[in-house]
């Protein structure tokens, strides 16, 4: 499960990473999208934020079920403590974390960013670093999302991953000692 703010790259490298590791990718928010037949912005613009929670936790408890999967969560999925709870129980959580400035380069590329409807976009995305960041530094795996290209970022997921996993089966030689 790929976590992070948005713009630090979860749906770009989750789809790289998906076809690195033969697996399906699924970006919760185009589920979201399809589950409530609109837009995440005309359902923050309709109903608000807090139902928009909600209908991301409905959706997240199907796609956890889902097996095996390269899952990009929405930015704000891993703060609700269910869900994050849910995470840990499916499967590894993946942090990929970013510094303002490449995140502030990124989303600028899209009007379509709901919490960034505001006079200051960059004051809003500090506010929700200092929210966020010590909740997804509980993630079983953090990679610095950096600006280089897609299947490099991939290939360092895939590496931590790797070393994750490694590091907690026992080393040959250890077993029954």
């Amino acid at each position: 499960m790929l976590i992070g703010l948005m713009g630090a790259g979860k749906s770009a490298i989750g789809r790289k990473l998906a076809a690195q590791l033969g697996l399906p990718f699924i970006d919760a928010d185009q589920e979201i999208e399809e589950a409530a037949s609109m837009s995440i912005a005309d359902i923050f613009e309709h109903y608000g934020e807090a139902e928009f929670r909600r209908l991301e936790a409905s959706v997240m408890t199907r796609l956890l079920g889902a097996g095996a999967t390269v899952l990009a969560t929405g930015g704000g999925a891993f703060m609700n403590a269910e869900t994050r709870a849910a995470i840990g129980a499916a499967g590894i959580s993946v942090w990929l974390s970013a510094d303002l400035d490449l995140l502030m380069a990124r989303v600028s590329r899209k009007a379509t960013r709901p919490l960034l409807k505001a006079p200051d976009p960059r004051a809003v995305m500090q506010k929700l670093m200092d929210e966020r960041y010590p909740v997804y530094a509980t993630a079983n795996v953090t990679v610095i999302s950096r600006d280089v290209g897609k299947e490099e970022m991939a290939d360092a997921v895939a590496k931590a991953l790797h070393d994750h996993l490694t590091m907690k089966m026992p080393q040959t030689g250890d077993v029954g000692a």
